[in-house]
This record gives structure tokens, sequence and C-alpha cells, in this order.
């Protein structure tokens, strides 16, 4: 951290900081020694990109001196946070408890997080002691006005969403009672779900908490960060490979990797603005993103499997294929076009009849200019015929044709 920084200055430098419940927070932030606590409800068995940047701002946290616990809503997950435009659809029982059990081995394995569980503290509750013992201090105007029940009120809200903030109110009550959790930090849009249970805690005990939320990451359209093509990117490597997770911040737009650097990595002050510096004089070496690549691959999935990223995008470009396997090589399957390699096919049916090349006459033009890659070796034969001996593990081919377009063969 810059020796010119406070903590919570980097916070804010960083883009990190929308809200703070109280300025008394500033203090305790760059004091250390706060428990606190982030929560995610288990909707899938991993996590994606879109819940890093509120992890990460965990483990600066954490590494200040403050102590993270990680909530999955066993309970809160069976009900579902009300979204701004449409209800939630449920999720059983046993989707619940098989989605904890992924995110549990994420947090403690990724981030080193303690996991806590609300279905734990909330499944004795009776309906008569929730509307007794919490129901009671929550105002149904308070609640209106919240932005989440707000957007929902011309759609309409089922009672069960509308309860949500009741839920999560009371987990921040229960942990500020039995764990000494005096902090909750989330996203923006959880701002209203904060500020309820920071009002249970006032009313029911007459104390004090605490609430931080930092900007949701979008990009320069407000579409979240991580959403492509409706699909999210998952922590989880065998969800999303390393490699598609190199794809996707590579070609990230110039405009808004240097926020993504502040935000998503732990880079300091000063390298950040080196790197800026450098993209801003040479943004087609893509330093930058480069940088944020490395950063994010690594934390999440080790050395060995950026290097691999690399490689294996290098490759497709004529890079070297050493120590590459055909699954490595699959790994770009879903970005790059596959095509059919039948046994015994000649190169020039080869292109055709993939459509690689438009015609016998353009595949011979592509031929003899040198155009044409087989496994990063120009060929320029029209009746080569392609085998399994020819195929990285007797499976598959990369195929180029010019500088850009690349396919996947399969035999």
């Amino acid at each position: 951290m810059s020796e010119k920084m406070t903590f919570y200055d980097e916070l804010v430098w960083r883009g990190l900081v929308q809200d703070i419940s109280s300025p008394e927070l500033i203090d305790k932030l760059n004091e250390g020694g706060l428990t606190f606590y982030i929560g995610t409800d288990p909707t899938a068995d991993s996590m994606h990109i879109g819940h890093y940047s509120s992890f990460l701002i965990s483990k600066r946290l954490a590494q200040h001196g403050h102590h993270p616990l990680l909530l999955v809503g066993g309970a809160t997950g069976l009900i579902g946070d009300p979204k701004p435009d449409a209800e939630r659809p449920m999720i059983t029982y046993e989707e619940v408890a098989k989605n904890i059990e992924g995110l549990k081995k994420q947090a403690e394995e990724i981030f080193g997080f303690e996991v806590v569980n609300n279905y734990d503290w909330t499944k004795d509750i009776n309906v008569i002691d929730f509307l007794r013992d919490y129901g009671k201090y929550f105002n149904v105007n308070y609640m209106l006005a919240k932005d989440k029940v707000k957007s929902r009120m011309e759609s309409g809200i089922t009672y069960a969403e509308f309860s949500y903030m009741i839920l999560q109110a009371l987990d921040f009550l229960w942990l500020f009672e039995n764990r000494n959790c005096t902090l909750q930090v989330a996203g923006s849009d959880q701002w209203g779900n904060i500020t309820s249970g920071i009002e249970l805690i006032r009313k029911k005990l007459d104390k004090t908490a605490y609430g931080m939320v930092m900007p949701l990451v979008t990009d320069s359209t407000g579409k979240k960060f991580g959403k492509t093509e409706g699909n999210a990117l998952w922590l989880d490597k065998n969800k999303t490979s390393s490699y598609e997770m190199y794809q996707y911040l590579i070609n990230l737009e110039d405009s808004m990797i240097i926020d993504y650097l502040k935000k998503l990595t732990f880079l300091t002050p000063e390298e950040i603005m080196e790197i800026e510096k450098k993209h801003n004089e040479a943004p087609h070496l893509r330093i930058a993103h480069k940088a944020l690549a490395r950063d994010i691959i690594t934390g999440l999935h080790g050395e060995e499997e950026y290097r691999k990223a690399v490689q294996i995008s290098e490759a497709l470009f004529g890079g070297d294929l050493q120590g590459l396997s055909a699954d490595d090589i699959l790994l770009t399957a879903k970005q790059v076009p596959n095509v059919k390699v039948e046994e015994g096919q000649t190169l020039i049916d080869l292109l055709v009849n993939n459509k690689i090349c438009s015609s016998r006459r353009e595949a011979r033009e592509m031929l003899a200019a040198g155009a044409i890659s087989i496994n990063n070796e120009r060929h320029s034969d029209e009746n080569e015929v392609m085998d399994s001996s020819k195929a990285i593990d007797g499976r598959v081919f990369i195929i180029r044709k010019g500088k850009k377009k690349q396919y996947i063969g399969l035999i």
C-alpha cells in the first residue's frame, strides 16, 4: 500500500467504496480488528467472476487485520433475494445442500475464509417467534421504500420475497450477538438489506453495527462484469477453464482496464500507475490486460494454469505446442470453430468440405501462398492425406487460415 494512503484511502482510490453506514467506520477500518461478514446465496455450486470483487475486498480487509466470515445462505437461498424485474425460481433443499458444499470448498481453498450457514440458526425458528421477535421491528412503509422492493411494486412481489430483508437482518443480528460481527460488506445492490440489519441491531439491542458497500463491477455500458453471452464466468476451472478466463480478460475493453486492475488485483497503486503509463504508450501490447489476467488466474487456479492458458492462446497463433495435450487444446473448443477431419481425407477436401475455404480454387491459392497451417506448420500439398498419426495425441489438429482464423479439427 502506498505510504501516503491509509487503508481506507486506498479502498476509495481503487473505487471499492460506494457507501458506508457511518463516518466512524473509517477509523475502525484503518485500525483493523473487526469481525465482518460477506454473504452469498447457494444458487449454484460455484461462485462466478461477478463475486470476485466482493471476495477480494474481504481478502484485503483480512490482510489488514480484520476477520472475515463467509455466510452461505442455506436458509435465504431457499427463499431468494428479490430481483428487480422478476421472481427468482425456487430451488430444492437437495440443490441448496449440494451448492453449499461447492461454495464452502471454494471459499476455504481460494480465499481461506471461515464459512457459516444461516440455515443453522434459522431452521428452528417457528413462524410465531419470527413475527414476534423480528417482524415487529420492521415498519412496512420502511420496507416498501427499499429499492429492491420498490422496483417490484408494479409487477408484484410475493410475501416470501418481501420477507427476505428480515431474514438477512436476522443474520446480521445473530452474527453480532454470537460472533461479535459488527460489519457487513457487500455489493451496492445489498445496501437496503444491510441497513435493515443495522436498524434491527439498534432497535433490539441498542447497539451499533456498520455496513459498507462497493459499486458493482460493470463494463462501460453498465453490463455486469463477467457476463458473456448470457453466461457467467465461473471460478471453478472445471466449469470455466483458465483458457476461457484468459480470453475474456485479455479482450476486455481498453477504457475499463485500469479500473479493473484497481478493483480486481493486489498490485500496488505504484505498480498500477506504471502499468497505466505503459498501456497508454502502447495499448496494442495489452500490458494491462495481461497483468490483470495473470493476477486473477494465478490467484484462482495457480501459476501453472496461467502459464498453460497463455501457451494455448499463443499456440493458436503459431506458438510452441511443446507439452500441450489434445485435452489442453480442447479447452478452446467453445471459442474456436470445430471441424470434422476424416481419416484419410485429403487436405484440400478438409478445407473445402468444412468451408474453411469457399472453393477448391481458393484452397489452392491459400496453400500456394503458405497461408494454411496445420499444428503450426505450413502445408502446401493439396493432396496430402490427413490421418491420426499427424494429429496431437492422435485426436486433434490446430488449423489456421491466414493470421487470424483458427479451427480445431477433430478426428
